[in-house]
């Protein structure tokens, strides 16, 4: 077991929070870095115990064109913030990581100025991949090279050069000598050379017991990343966009298989392969932002905090901001932040709140971390999976629906009650069974109730705001009320769904009814429907859920 198996990340993009400028000047050192100190509490506070922060190093403009691997970015400070910041998380037993962007440099990087005044005579023209002097290129330098992504900005190195690598590794083990750090996030991981991989292994081996190291892969099998000859985890981006897009679709399936699948890629083995979960990141839309119904807020949370993995809070989201990806920036996603206007939100914030309780959640409870997956529900808006370890079974419920949902479960831990960990409430364990009451958009952590159990306060449902309603869908005006009417299963007559001023009951069923039909009309044009799905629409009779369920579609 290493400190990484029972990790919470809290991953801070430094420039955008310390409030940077956007262009680096190269002047004196700023010391914005000394301004997320006080933050460090917050971190812990709300339950996570490491840190993934990044890029950190001197750089031109957004901190991916380095221009100095052994220099803190100036618009941060220096060396000695750099190495005080990192002591004072290890003094609170959190641990950092850097983002570690070897895939290329800079233009303003040493090597790269070195081709640019010696050209052919440079004893750098093999550090970067098909330097030709016979090309050109926007900054009319009079070569060409390979570069990442189409920018020139972004000069790719030739990591099967043993001079690069050997920089390279000397560099990491610069980075422990004087910062003291647990690992790196390898930056653009997927087109990094296998080979280049295997000897940074080498060297986290060598330089610090439980180095870890994490590589941001986006597509593929994870697995021929994750394994003992080159990375411990890599980032999850199958599991994050399941997680949006199956509560934006009502679809837990999508979550289930991704799951499975990722547990058979890494051999059914939670103790052998564990990737990096998060929902939202500095290149991808805020959670909050993404959500259809800001009210899954809570389930997507939960269920990333359960899940097989390693638990990642982007800064920011834990106070539940919006963040959209625009066109040709992504200013929004990285923004600067007070720790003043923040400071009380473990009080007063009810995102806080939860992403807190979960936290803490996460780290008393070992079978979250090593324990087996065995999914016991799935139905397209309710899903509920156990985690077993050292003989604690802990259960999982979530619920996407805008009604509240009863689950009967099996548990194998041998005790009389279990408790909700987030809810505060207690069940009673009958013939290997609980039963509980799954809140509409929420869910909750069902833990047995022993000597040893720790839990939290219970905690109040976050508030949400929705978007403004939109013009309802009507029933078709030449189908009758009385056909429809046979759709719409009875209801007690002070149901709120069926009360409105502007008419009769017989009305609004009749409204209801249009809704329902809607739904399916639209669900039938993007694919199949099963008997379940269609149930699913009939059974719900409560006319702001249907409003919503037809506005998701779009």
């Amino acid at each position: 077991m290493a400190w990484y198996d029972e990790a919470v990340f809290y991953h801070i993009y430094p420039l955008g929070m310390a409030d940077a400028p956007k262009e680096n000047t190269y002047g004196e050192p700023v010391h914005r870095l000394n301004n997320l100190i006080p933050w460090i509490q917050h971190i812990k506070d709300i339950g996570c115990n490491a840190i993934y922060i990044g890029p950190l190093f001197e750089s031109v403009g957004h901190g991916y064109e380095t221009t100095d691997y052994k220099k803190l970015d100036s618009r941060l400070g220096d060396n000695e913030d750099l190495k005080n910041y990192v002591a004072k998380c290890h003094e609170a037993g959190i641990r950092v990581i850097f983002d570690g962007v070897f895939n290329h440099t800079g233009r303003d990087f040493f090597a790269f100025q070195d081709i640019k005044q010696h050209r052919e005579g440079s004893a750098y023209r093999d550090w970067y991949c098909n330097v030709n002097f016979g090309g050109n290129n926007e900054y009319n330098d009079g070569f060409s090279y390979d570069n990442w992504g189409g920018y020139n900005l972004l000069v790719k190195l030739n990591q099967r050069n043993p001079a690069v690598k050997d920089y390279i590794c000397d560099v990491i083990r610069f980075w422990v000598k004087e910062f003291d750090v647990d690992g790196i996030r390898l930056d653009a991981a997927d087109v990094l050379d296998f080979d280049f991989m295997k000897a940074l292994r080498a060297v986290a081996n060598e330089v610090k017991p439980d180095f870890w190291l994490m590589g941001e892969v986006i597509h593929g099998d994870y697995s021929r990343w994750v394994n003992e000859g080159t990375l411990h985890s890599v980032t999850n981006y199958h599991l994050h966009k399941a997680l949006y897009s199956g509560h934006n679709d009502h679809n837990y399936f999508e979550i289930a298989h991704t799951v499975k699948r990722l547990y058979d890629m890494g051999g059914s083995n939670p103790n052998g392969f564990r990737l990096y979960n998060f929902v939202d990141n500095h290149d991808v839309e805020r959670i909050y932002t993404k959500l259809n119904n800001k009210a899954h807020y809570t389930p997507v949370h939960i269920l990333l905090y359960t899940l097989p993995g390693i638990p990642s809070v982007y800064y920011g989201s834990e106070f539940g901001i919006e963040g959209r990806k625009e066109k040709f920036s992504d200013a929004s996603l990285r923004p600067a932040l007070s720790y003043e206007d923040y400071k009380d939100a473990l009080e007063t914030n009810s995102f806080t709140k939860l992403t807190a309780a979960l936290g803490k959640t996460r780290q008393n409870t070992k079978a979250l971390c090593y324990g087996d997956y065995r999914e016991l529900q799935l139905l397209n808006r309710q899903y509920a999976f156990s985690r077993t370890y050292n003989g604690e079974c802990v259960v999982v419920t979530v619920n996407n629906d805008d009604s509240d949902y009863v689950m009967t479960l099996p548990v194998s831990t041998p005790c009389a009650e279990y408790v909700g960990a987030l809810s505060g409430q207690h069940v009673s364990v009958v013939n290997g069974n609980i039963c509980v009451n799954v809140k509409a958009n929420s869910g909750d952590i069902w833990l047995p109730l022993t000597d040893t159990t720790q839990l939290s306060e219970p905690i109040e449902e976050p508030v949400f705001e929705q978007p403004a309603p939109t013009a309802e869908p009507q029933a078709a005006p030449e189908k009758p009320v009385a056909e429809q009417e046979h759709t719409v299963p009875e209801a007690p007559a002070s149901q709120s769904a069926l009360e409105d001023t502007d008419g009769s009951e017989a009305f609004q069923k009749g409204k209801i009814a249009g809704l329902q039909e809607a739904i399916i009309a639209i669900m039938e044009k993007k694919g199949p429907v099963t008997e379940q799905m269609r149930r699913d629409v009939i059974n719900n009779v409560h006319h702001d859920s249907l409003v919503n369920w037809v506005k998701s579609f779009h």
